[in-house]
């Protein structure tokens, strides 16, 4: 249960749990997404191979959604209760951030459920580009669930929203807000934070210079705050020479948006810090792996992954293990796979500004 506690007060409003993606698609280059999780304690999270043919249910009580895995995944996980973060072998990858206005409304058991525990798992499982993932959303209803807890800081409930990118270079942002679904698919998406909603970031993203306004570049650690650099310093990275600086481009400006390492105060009691990084080249297929407590990078290559039917889930276990380095896609070890957390009807929530 302790356990549980932490996982989900991932996904409640409380202040400064800050996360930030960014896409780069240069046309001289792969089409490259990374992203920062920022959280108050480590995360004990672990990658994940999953192959295809995985049958699976929403993990709610009533009318789960049912499927079975079309395409094999690589994942980070969050206390392996869920999927935060991964990439699948066609080259769609899928990012969970928080958002505190998040709000996916009260149960309809008329439509089938999805934990939010699964939700970026189940558009890697299947779908192979953004476009044929927004249009299958479209065509078959079903609601996001989130999973509720009793936390040390009382009851909480999950809210966050869904970046998906494919090697393409299209994207779309999908967020629950006044329980109604926004759909943000444009190429020219390539960033995201936490609050405020996205059509407020991209008001607010106007003012500055560079993007039609006269304010100078905003330096604190909020979230539109970070939106609007990592925006300004994503346009502003040079044409690659090679594809180490391809990689290292978008490594610079995940590193830009960072949190440095802090203890608590008055003011920010909840303060959170850069846990772990991961860029996925998705024209590629390469998924790299960074913890800011290593001084290492570890990758995988997924074209050398054995994705097939009948395969068995693996696992490379990240957490403290600081000595992996470089290529380790052999390293993978079967195992049972973690079981996802059930959704549950929200709670009340009481909203708090990062």
């Amino acid at each position: 249960m302790k356990t549980l506690s932490i996982f989900l007060s991932l996904f409640i409003a409380i202040p400064a749990i800050p996360c930030t993606r960014v896409m780069w698609d240069h046309k001289n280059q792969d089409v490259i997404v990374g992203r920062n999780m920022d959280w108050s304690e480590e995360t004990g999270s672990n990658m994940w191979l999953f192959p295809r043919g995985i049958a699976r249910d929403g993990r709610v009580e009533t009318n789960p959604l049912k499927w079975t895995s079309k395409y094999g995944s690589v994942v980070i996980s969050m206390y392996d209760i869920g999927t935060a973060d991964g990439t699948n072998e066609k080259g769609l990858t899928a990012n969970i951030l928080y958002l505190t206005e998040s709000d996916f409304g009260p149960r309809d058991a008329n439509l089938p459920g999805l934990s939010v525990s699964l939700w970026a798992q189940y558009f890697l499982d299947n779908f192979a580009t953004v476009n044929e993932a927004i249009e299958a959303m479209y065509d078959k209803q079903f609601q996001v669930v989130t999973a509720s807890v009793n936390t040390a800081m009382g009851p909480r409930s999950g809210h966050v929203h869904l970046s998906i990118s494919d090697k393409t270079g299209d994207t779309a942002i999908i967020e629950y807000i006044d329980t109604q679904r926004k759909v943000y698919h444009d190429r020219k998406y390539t960033v995201m934070t936490n609050s405020p909603p996205f059509d407020q970031q991209l008001d607010s993203l106007k003012r500055y210079k560079g993007f039609g306004g006269d304010k100078d570049l905003p330096g604190t650690t909020a979230a539109a705050d970070r939106f609007v650099r990592a925006a300004y310093y994503s346009q502003q990275l040079p044409t690659p020479a090679d594809y180490r600086e391809s990689v290292a481009g978008v490594l610079s400006v995940l590193r830009n948006v960072s949190q440095p390492f802090g203890k608590p105060d008055p003011v920010r009691p909840y303060i959170s810090t850069t846990r772990w990084r991961t860029v996925a080249d998705l024209t590629r297929g390469i998924y790299f792996y960074e913890n800011t407590l290593s001084p290492n990078i570890v990758w995988v290559q997924l074209p050398k992954l054995d994705f097939k039917k009948g395969s068995e889930v693996k696992k490379i276990t990240l957490v403290k293990n600081f000595d992996l380095i470089g290529d380790v896609t052999s390293q993978f070890k079967a195992t049972k796979s973690f079981e996802f957390l059930k959704g549950s009807a929200p709670l009340a929530l009481k909203a708090m500004n990062e």
